[in-house]
């Protein structure tokens, strides 16, 4: 009777971790589609550069003015290297080819083009993370594959690929490399060390771009500033920490990650209210050839 009882409240308990990881994901998911067409609009005053500096000055400061508070300690001596590879790959990297590949193409096609990172998430968590894997969920990633080839498609520009297909491709990796790296952090660390501190190292890397800062800032006008202050704070420090949060509940990257799934189809409803964007049915039909795929390959995850 007592092993069935204990039995009964491991599985609520995973339930109920199900469902926080599920919700804080789901979150996380609006709003980064949110940031596509937002960036887009602040790109128009800054450039990708400055851009993601003063984006991450503000989410860092909220974070660690939050851990400074709650008396949140820093990580370990021997742990910070891998905050600094996580904040250099999944900050740094990603942000400098997100913003600059989003100012070549369409809100739309960008988040269907980043949406591929699960993808790559999965490789990497199978290899990592030692994470099982079955002939369906391979087959879910060729799928998935064949989608992203479709986009590109829609890129072509004079016989070549658009660049920023190729800087957001590259974007969509460093973020299957960090949503691994952070799920590792976090069986060590919590969600809030995990995110607050690979964030501040993120944003020491982007103080390079400190020039371009300083010189665009004056001309921004003040909505281009509230707006890049709203990319800070919620698609950047609320969205990164419930994803760090919703990592550390699950116990398998990949029922994270597919919630990227949804993002474009946020991402284009929202460009297409704000921005009026439209988005070719070609690259329609590879952005849900993307989502059929990992819908696959989620069924054996």
């Amino acid at each position: 009777m007592k092993c069935w009882r204990n039995k009964r409240k491991d599985e609520r308990n995973l339930e109920s971790n199900l469902v926080r990881s599920y919700s804080a994901a789901g979150v996380s998911t609006i709003l980064w589609a949110s940031a596509f067409p937002a960036v887009k609009f602040a790109l128009d005053y800054y450039s990708p550069e400055a851009l993601m500096l003063l984006r991450f000055i503000v989410a860092t400061a909220f974070l660690l003015g939050f851990c400074a508070i709650k008396k949140i300690p820093p990580p370990g001596l021997r742990d910070m290297p891998m905050f600094a590879l996580s904040g250099f790959v999944g900050l740094f990297l990603y942000m400098w080819a997100f913003n600059t590949g989003t100012g070549m193409v369409t809100s739309g096609i960008s988040s269907f083009i980043i949406a591929s990172s699960p993808v790559f998430t999965l490789m990497l968590s199978i290899w990592w993370l030692r994470e099982k894997t079955g002939l369906r969920i391979w087959l879910g990633v060729l799928i998935s594959l064949v989608g992203i080839v479709i986009i590109g498609a829609t890129q072509v520009t004079e016989m070549r690929l658009n660049l920023g297909f190729w800087l957001l491709l590259f974007a969509a990796v460093t973020t299957g490399i960090y949503s691994v790296m952070q799920k590792y952090i976090v069986q060590k660390y919590s969600a809030m060390q995990a995110t607050a501190y690979t964030m501040a190292f993120g944003t020491f890397f982007m103080l390079i771009f400190m020039p371009s800062l300083v010189r665009e800032f004056p001309t921004a006008p003040l909505y281009a500033n509230l707006l890049v202050v709203y990319l800070g704070l919620f698609p950047a420090a609320l969205a990164y920490f419930l994803w760090g949060y919703a990592l550390a509940k699950t116990h398998k990257t990949i029922y994270v990650t597919s919630f990227l799934y949804l993002v474009p189809f946020f991402a284009s409803v929202i460009a297409f209210f704000w921005l009026g964007e439209t988005l070719p049915l070609l690259a329609l039909f590879g952005g849900v050839m993307v989502a059929l795929g990992m819908v696959v390959t989620n069924k054996r995850a």
